[in-house]
């Protein structure tokens, strides 16, 4: 390294301490996956001083490459746990041996404010977060005051997909999809939440309700939906549509892009009643062992070069304006199938008439108690 930069390093270092400025030897092979992807350079590179990192996920939601790419680049362990549903995250986040496992957990919607609630995530640090700078400030709104505990990581919404070559009548509701025609045909996320609230939604009720009353008609009403529904599936929805096995369902519109990608004849629905729209964001739990280098994750994690692979591999509507300049920059094709897809893209209009789902407090052992009845 020239004189000069060294002693740039050493200024840098004493103002932003978080930014370690070695620099790479100019002879020295790029960091490629096993897949041939050339794994970007982090920028800035974060300091720290762990050995190892310990991420909690979503199955089949962050790209194989970016994970790879940080061990990579950093020289760390990366140890990745996959969940299915927020209420199992929320479980091993309760359970006393987890509460020093994890250094990075990736919560959704509601699960977001409980975790804070109960107070599993630490508040971040922003001035150890640089490529915060990279996110869209007009969809990052809207997640409220949780920016303060997580990343905005990606968001979307949940409706209804569907065969047009063998479903002969189309739904465009919520309550579209009690019809009997549709019996054994369906697809859900495992999520209590969104369905109890599609249940809620069809009866014209608030998708948060609490009244006793409205929740009650909502369990008849999942009864009366259970034939239509032959398997629960967030691990990927997408799955039993491309393969046949169903034709229609309730799924995360990236899970809807990609069954579109590999059979045109899917449609994706914006339901007559509304969206259920959905936040994702990754955190540091308060008793994170490793919490130095959770921050090195979520600075490469939202680099634009970086996160631009979702827009291939999980593409949601994504909340880093960074990676979409990347993206169109370098790689047009993705780019414009993302923007011109309003699954992907989704309008603004879809998202503001939307329903978020939200913390219910103590009323959520309620909706538990629905939910066990019904997949009993």
């Amino acid at each position: 390294m020239k004189l000069q930069q060294k002693i740039l390093c050493l200024v840098l270092f004493v103002v932003l301490p978080v930014v370690a400025c070695s620099a790479k030897p100019e002879n020295s092979a790029a960091h490629v996956t096993s897949t041939g992807f050339v794994c970007p350079e982090p920028n800035p590179r974060v300091q720290f001083e762990s050995k190892e990192i310990n991420i909690f996920t979503w199955t089949e939601y962050v790209s194989a490459d970016i994970l790879d790419c940080f061990e990579l680049v950093y020289g760390i362990k990366v140890n990745v746990d996959y969940f299915s549903s927020n209420e199992e995250l929320h479980t091993k986040m309760s359970l006393g041996e987890n509460l020093n496992r994890y250094d990075v957990i990736h919560p959704s919607d509601y699960m977001i404010d409980v975790l804070i609630r109960e107070g599993h995530l630490q508040k971040l640090d922003q001035s150890k977060l640089p490529n915060s700078k990279n996110l869209d400030a007009s969809l990052v709104s809207a997640y409220g005051n949780s920016v303060d505990y997580l990343v905005p990581y990606q968001m979307g919404t949940q409706g209804i997909i569907y065969n047009k070559k063998t479903v002969t009548t189309p739904p465009t509701s919520w309550a579209d999809l009690w019809r009997t025609e549709y019996k054994n045909r369906m697809v859900a996320v495992d999520d209590s939440r969104v369905i109890i609230g599609v249940a809620l939604l069809a009866l014209g009720y608030d998708v948060n309700s609490t009244d006793k009353t409205q929740l009650a008609e909502a369990k008849q009403k999942l009864f009366e939906l259970m034939p239509n529904i032959r398997v629960f599936d967030s691990d990927s929805p997408k799955t039993p549509l491309v393969a046949g096995d169903v034709d229609l369902g309730i799924v995360w519109n990236g899970e809807a892009f990609l069954t579109q990608q590999e059979n045109p004849d899917f449609e994706y629905v914006f339901p007559k009643e509304g969206t259920i729209i959905f936040f994702d964001g990754m955190g540091i739990p308060t008793n994170a062992p490793h919490a130095d280098a959770s921050y090195a994750w979520l600075n490469y994690l939202i680099q634009g070069d970086v996160f631009w692979l979702t827009l291939v591999d999980y593409p949601y509507t994504n909340p880093n304006s960074a990676a979409l300049e990347f993206a169109k920059t370098n790689h047009p094709k993705v780019y414009d199938s993302y923007m011109a897809s309003p699954i992907t893209n989704t309008p603004a209009d879809i998202f503001s008439s939307g329903h978020k789902v939200e913390d219910l407090g103590d009323a959520l052992v309620v909706y538990d108690q629905i939910w066990t009845e019904i997949k009993k």
